[in-house]
């Protein structure tokens, strides 16, 4: 991956200037999965993670992208400048650009009834014991299976393309009539437990290995808002079981290994003393 110039986003996920959107998203993608904390051991391991979302948050918005590459071509800007300014606030996700990206619901107590909020121009609303798990957990799965009632009327929102259309009789529609996606009504919902931004991702199943369920630290090690580790309790649990047995299975290896040599030492020394 190279680092030499970490403003030039195109460089850093390794796409060309006229990559489309899905081409951005599986580069990012492929290097999210190669530099993750996790596999990645190097001390700077989170600043190339930081630098990854940067690039991919920008170049993945149509309106980031366009006043980026207008700036890409009129030359990159000094640091400290008013223009690198603005192009730091949109890459830190405080700028206009990200406006409406993030949801802050207050989830210091407990909702008594129905928490709504809007993320990504899409509106959810969840019952009392699902934003309860979203504030302890930092993670929510579900289906958005009924439409939404607005003052134009009721409409379904797809979550993959964000094509809104209206509900029309009682049946659940099959696929997004414009995207075609089948999950369209899937979510996943996270929160952050360091700047309690709630943001949704795109990326539910993963068809390369089997439609299996995305985990949130797959493809964000930090949060996107934020750009901080570990920022999703129930992803800092499951992964620290997933390294308390790894830790298991190695001390039971080498406690069978020291076995097999104390025996073959002993069988060696019964021999030589025959």
């Amino acid at each position: 991956m190279p680092m030499e110039a970490p403003d030039d986003y195109y460089a850093v996920l390794g796409v060309d200037p006229q990559a489309s959107v899905d081409a951005i998203k599986a580069a990012f993608k492929k290097l999210a999965l190669q530099y993750h904390p996790d596999v990645y051991k190097g001390t700077d391991a989170e600043e190339r993670m930081r630098g990854l979302l940067q690039a991919y948050q920008t170049l993945s918005d149509p309106d980031a992208r366009k006043e980026y590459d207008a700036r890409r071509r009129g030359g990159m800007p000094e640091r400290g400048s008013a223009a690198s300014g603005s192009a730091a606030r949109a890459r830190s996700g405080t700028g206009q650009s990200w406006q409406g990206r993030y949801a802050f619901p207050d989830l210091s107590e407990t909702p008594t009834s129905t928490l709504s909020f809007t993320v990504d121009g899409i509106p959810y609303q969840l019952s009392s014991a699902r934003a309860e798990s979203l504030k302890w957990d930092g993670m929510l799965r579900g289906i958005a299976g009924d439409p939404v009632a607005t003052a134009a009327g009721k409409f379904y929102h797809c979550q993959r393309c964000h094509h809104r259309w209206p509900a029309q009789g009682s049946a659940h529609p099959s696929s997004c009539p414009a995207c075609r996606a089948r999950d369209w009504s899937e979510y996943l919902l996270l929160r952050c437990t360091h700047c309690h931004a709630v943001f949704a991702s795109k990326e539910i199943r993963d068809p390369l290995r089997g439609n299996s369920l995305y985990q949130p630290y797959e493809l964000f090690p930090l949060c996107p808002h934020c750009r901080r580790s570990q920022w999703c309790p129930a992803e800092n649990g499951r992964i620290a079981s997933l390294q308390a047995a790894a830790a298991r299975r190695a001390t039971l290896l080498w406690s069978s290994v020291i076995g097999v040599c104390v025996i073959v030492i002993a069988l060696l020394v019964l021999i030589a003393f025959r």
